[in-house]
């Protein structure tokens, strides 16, 4: 059709006798061109004086997201500032289609996908094509609250440039945190307060799981049970250490600190730990109450409150998507799992493991709660090998 319209234009506009070779009729055959399209494409031209394209928008689209919705999920993304992602947008857009009676309206609450869409549209979305899809990772949590807690600590600075800690404890299923304790560093002392407080306020769970910081084992400095290890195995949970060097294992409350610093980076900087542990209680209390989490779909608060039932020291975990084996080394140094068998090594002979399988991945920890190895099962196999021993 480029060729018909030029043409047209050369003809009827700019006056070229010859542009068709003498005959419009038979230019139009030769090109195989229907004769009502090129009736139609000349009329345009003759009326209009020119060809420019037509929209092929349709006159009307029903599907289409509300002018005003899209106004809201704009003021949304400036509102909500650092947690402004397209969950929280949604999560806001609940509350305000309540107070402006969108179903009176026949208006929805977008889909995540759909404000995505509209704020790109708007261009109020870096692009990051390189980023890790959410899709591509499998999440792993514990079926009840109160059956794994993961302490960690994280440094933030006072007014005046000062290093100082938080530690911060967090609920596996639910991402209730259930303790922020600001402190001057990241000593064992700090983290038995932290831990000493979450199990006052929320209950003792049944694992404690931390990184191999100093704070929370000393078997990697002058070796033995560190204090907080004896505190927390007195109370009879278990605690477990994740494999050095994979923060991973920690994932949840390692990701939970940045959350937690681009609120702080909201506030005026804390004078001392006094003014430190004030904003973390305000964070504590918003965090767990007021803001509304993706991965749970809804607040934590609400998450925990609405659980059948509470783990614990004496009720074994439960998980939706992994499995936790308690074993017992045999003679010969191997484990049985299902209906796969693992080397773990003779010199262990009769010890007691833990195995965590997730899918094909098994891990096993020693009755300190220390990691002995990992390996990927294969379900061809009966006979799996020794473990892949821990870094």
């Amino acid at each position: 059709m480029d060729l018909l319209d030029a043409t047209l234009v050369m003809f009827h506009i700019e006056g070229i006798a010859d542009a068709f070779g003498g005959s419009f009729t038979k230019w139009c055959r030769t090109h195989k061109i229907p004769r009502s399209t090129a009736y139609r494409h000349r009329d345009r031209i003759i009326a209009e004086h020119r060809w420019t394209p037509r929209s092929r928008r349709p006159k009307t689209r029903p599907r289409e997201t509300p002018f005003w919705v899209q106004v809201e999920i704009a003021r949304a993304r400036l509102y909500l500032t650092f947690d402004n992602g397209a969950d929280q947008i949604a999560a806001r857009l609940v509350q305000v289609a309540l107070d402006q009676d969108w179903a009176g309206e026949g208006w929805n609450i977008p889909s995540r996908a759909t404000i995505n869409k509209i704020l790109t549209r708007l261009g109020m979305v870096v692009a990051a094509p390189k980023k890790r899809p959410k899709s591509s990772y499998k999440r792993f949590s514990f079926g009840r609250p109160r059956d794994c807690y993961q302490i960690d600590a994280t440094v933030v600075k006072l007014a005046d440039g000062t290093p100082v800690v938080v530690f911060e404890v967090l609920d596996d299923c639910t991402r209730t945190l259930v303790a922020s304790l600001a402190a001057a560093a990241e000593t064992a002392a700090g983290a038995i307060a932290a831990i000493t407080r979450a199990f006052d306020r929320f209950g003792v769970p049944a694992i404690v799981l931390s990184d191999n910081g100093t704070a929370f084992t000393s078997r990697r400095t002058r070796g033995g049970i560190s204090r907080f290890t004896r505190m927390v195995t007195d109370t009879g949970a278990r605690l477990i250490h994740s494999s050095p060097f994979h923060p991973q294992t920690c994932g949840k409350v390692e990701r939970h600190h940045r959350t937690f610093k681009q609120w702080l980076a909201t506030r005026p900087a804390p004078v001392d730990l006094v003014a430190l542990q004030a904003l973390c209680d305000e964070y504590q209390d918003w965090y767990n109450t007021a803001r509304w989490h993706s991965a749970i779909g809804m607040t934590p608060q609400q998450a925990w409150n609405a659980a059948l039932e509470l783990g614990g020291p004496h009720h074994l975990p439960v998980q939706r998507d992994a499995s936790i084996h308690h074993l017992t080394v045999s003679s010969n140094g191997v484990v049985a799992l299902g209906g796969a068998s693992i080397s773990i090594g003779r010199f262990r002979a009769g010890q007691q493991i833990t195995v965590l399988r997730n899918g094909d991945h098994a891990t096993a920890y020693d009755c300190d709660g220390d990691p002995i190895g990992h390996l990927m099962l294969d379900p061809t196999k009966r006979y799996q090998g020794q473990l892949h021993l821990a870094a």
